[in-house]
């Protein structure tokens, strides 16, 4: 049970990455965080 409850905190965690990287991508592009070649 307790591996069960771990996977599913993981694939939170990874959803919420994922929907950070993803949509807030347009307000992180003045900081040149991401996708930017500018190092």
């Amino acid at each position: 049970m307790m591996q069960r409850i771990l996977v599913y905190i993981l694939l939170i965690v990874a959803v919420v990455f994922l929907i950070k990287k993803y949509f807030f991508k347009s307000k992180k592009s003045k900081n040149c965080v991401t996708d930017c070649s500018c190092h």
